[in-house]
């Protein structure tokens, strides 16, 4: 093989026989030549973005093990009327909490997200509405809750997870969870409140699906309970740009549903068909498919009435904020009342009525329940510690992924009941304070969650400074 080289102006050389001699060789000997030059470098990249992976992992658990988190207690006046309205802006009110850590703040200090969960429980039959939040922003909860209910009642309580055994196999207690998730993609809405008004005589009437959900809680008797928690955590506005798609994708003529697939995954089932194409393109010389190209965009005048309603029901979700949401029910038991059908069944048929057919629903995705023959035993009580390790700790994604659900949905799942919703045994603050006559029979019911003791402040002296009289100072 002859030498060639070539002399920059530079001064420098650069000499092409390896090239020349690599260009030679079989194509299967060229992959291979530079395969072994240059492959390394993805093998680098791969075990990078892997280490880059765990190092923020570790690094956020180090910033999430320092937040404190608080329970609340909500107790709203049993004659305070308020629409779900009122609750759909304490949600855009706790939009304020998002954030938008950087490459430093999240790889070097582990700056991460913090959420929200939104409960109900029935604890042997006593239903109490829960917030619960990190100490950081008790204040923007608080805030958001007085500015739509200024008479509602707000108290730190001990975490009722903490009353029941957290550990299986348990031998007094048993439990059933359950998480949900949405039937479709994101974009699509569930039946929301607005829907739930209809018109007698010439009064509008609101028929409150909450009524529907609280009978659940409480049918719960004694040694039950049944927790529901809805996880809430601030995200942008990537899942709109997807329902956008999503409505464009509707009009060309596409159903648009499940159209929420792996990006690579149809990439890789399309590949089959693309060298089918080529093949045949290079065998005929004309091009395969040439009709495909011919394809004319649709027209939304050509959408049918239900398609064009779909589309502004996606146009509305988007137009709101949204939070990426985790939904969780808990029914747990001792072993000699333990009856899961009792609660269970009833509130999935609940979350049933806000499905909407062509749109969306909420629907079970899992459960805590073993589906194999084999080792079913032993199965069960994986899940069953997954599971509530996943509720005490309110842990995001755990299970099915988190969907996106925006403020007037989240509104219509978890409001505070109208006062026409007759629940026995649901916590609501008084109406007024005042002094009680005396020899008054009161049939009071006492709360089992415990109320959070305060931790004394220290005691500094103020120091008093006596300051003299003018010298003018008229005196009676």
């Amino acid at each position: 093989m002859g030498e060639f080289s070539f002399t920059s102006v530079f001064g420098f050389t650069i000499n092409w026989d390896f090239w020349s001699w690599l260009v030679s060789l079989p194509t299967a000997s060229v992959i291979n030549y530079i395969f072994a030059i240059i492959g390394w470098t993805f093998l680098a990249l791969v075990f990078y973005y892997i280490g880059a992976h765990f190092w923020a992992a570790y690094r956020g658990e180090k910033y999430t093990a320092k937040w404190q988190f608080i329970l609340l207690a909500v107790d709203i006046p049993p004659m305070y009327i308020q629409t779900p309205k009122a609750v759909e802006q304490i949600f855009a009110h706790l939009s304020g909490a998002k954030i938008s850590p950087g490459v430093k703040e999240k790889f070097w200090t582990g700056k991460r997200q913090k959420f929200f969960s939104f409960e109900i429980i029935s604890i042997e039959g006593y239903i109490q509405f829960l917030i619960r939040t990190e100490m950081e922003f008790r204040d923007l909860v608080e805030a958001a809750v007085y500015a739509q209910y200024p008479e509602a009642e707000i108290t730190e309580v001990e975490d009722y997870v903490e009353m029941v055994p957290n550990g299986f196999p348990n031998p007094t207690h048993h439990m059933l969870a359950v998480d949900f998730k949405l039937a479709d993609a994101d974009a699509f809405p569930i039946r929301t409140y607005p829907s739930f008004e209809y018109k007698i005589s010439k009064d509008d009437v609101f028929s409150d699906p909450m009524a529907a959900i609280l009978e659940n809680f409480s049918r719960i008797g004694h040694g039950e309970n049944f927790w529901f928690q809805i996880i809430l955590e601030p995200t942008g506005n990537a899942w709109k740009e997807k329902g956008i798609a999503l409505v464009k994708d509707i009009i060309a003529g596409h159903h648009g549903h499940h159209a929420h697939g792996n990006p690579l995954l149809m990439a890789v089932g399309d590949f089959p068909m693309k060298v089918a194409k080529e093949f045949l393109t290079y065998i005929n010389g004309t091009e395969f498919g040439g009709h495909e190209e011919e394809h004319t965009e649709g027209k939304l005048s050509d959408l049918t009435p239900g398609m064009k309603s779909t589309i502004e029901a996606i146009e509305d979700k988007i137009a709101k904020l949204g939070f990426k949401v985790k939904m969780r029910a808990v029914y747990m038991a001792r072993n000699e009342v333990f009856n899961p059908s009792r609660c269970i069944d009833g509130f999935v048929g609940a979350l049933n009525q806000f499905h909407v057919q062509s749109r969306n629903a909420v629907v079970p995705s899992s459960n805590s329940h073993g589906h194999f023959a084999f080792f079913k035993k032993w199965q069960q009580l994986q899940l069953d510690n997954k599971f509530i390790k996943a509720y005490v700790k309110r842990k995001l994604k755990v299970g099915s992924s988190p969907c996106i659900l925006n403020i007037e949905e989240l509104a219509t799942i978890w409001h505070f009941p109208l006062p026409f919703v007759k629940t026995p045994l649901i916590q609501k603050a008084g109406a007024k304070r005042g002094e009680a006559p005396m020899n008054l029979p009161i049939d009071t019911i006492e709360s089992p969650l415990r109320v959070k003791a305060k931790i004394p402040e220290a005691h500094i002296p103020i120091p008093v400074v006596e300051a003299e009289p003018p010298e003018d100072l008229p005196y009676g």
